[in-house]
């Protein structure tokens, strides 16, 4: 049965305009996205067969450009629109972010450290550089590595941080493994980075470590910055 024969409320575009997008399940969501379906298959059943081929939401809309296309009913033109559609909503946290104090808006701060961050293959290192009152000036990645680590060079921060004319600094990287614990080589470059940076009166107001789904860790929160 096509969507548009099935009753009013329980349409996924229906049931959002009239419930708001939060009342829909992964799949509903996905359909709307995906729009159509195939010849004998609704979007709805398309979405739920894409959602367990991919092994879920997150698993679909982190795929890469060719894992993405060579699943039916998805391709070039869907990709393009799925990945503007993510640094819409990226730009759309930093933009929010901005316009206040990082520090009265943690999850906030959180949440767009992890659009950035989370779903890479690798480790990456990251800063997030802020006026004197602590609004976002920009964010930038510093340090790419492997699956377990990436190098970070002191020297290197210290110097992009006077090339933004930062007064303060909240540094983030991901974990691929998931897990969001810090270790102690996080620790020691976490205190190394602090120490370098306070020369030349710059502060770092916290360390945040990006793993799986919503998990996340604050150096600042645990009381180890």
């Amino acid at each position: 049965m096509a969507i548009t024969d099935w009753p009013e409320g329980e349409r996924p575009r229906e049931k959002l305009l009239q419930r708001g997008a939060q009342s829909l399940s992964d799949a509903e969501l996905l359909a709307i996205f995906l729009r159509t379906g195939l010849p004998g298959k609704s979007a709805v059943d398309l979405a739920r067969e894409l959602l367990e081929r991919f092994g879920g939401l997150r698993q679909l809309l982190e795929a890469d450009h060719s894992t993405f296309c060579s699943a039916k009913g998805l391709g070039d033109a869907k990709y393009a629109q799925l990945q503007a559609t993510l640094e819409m909503s990226c730009r759309h946290l930093k933009a929010q972010l901005s316009k206040g104090d990082v520090l009265t808006s943690p999850q906030l701060t959180r949440s767009y450290l992890s659009s950035r961050l989370r779903g890479y293959p690798q480790e990456v290192f990251a800063a997030l550089y802020l006026d004197n009152q602590h609004r976002v000036i920009t964010f930038e990645t510093l340090f790419t590595g492997t699956i377990d680590g990436a190098s970070v060079h002191p020297r290197e921060v210290v110097r992009s941080a006077l090339q933004h004319n930062a007064a303060a600094l909240i540094f983030a990287h991901n974990h691929p493994s998931g897990v969001a614990e810090p270790s102690a080589s996080d620790r020691s470059i976490t205190q190394t980075l602090k120490e370098a940076l306070s020369l030349v009166d710059i502060r770092v107001l916290d360390h945040i470590i990006i793993g799986d789904g919503e998990s996340t860790t604050s150096f600042a929160e645990r009381g180890i910055l």
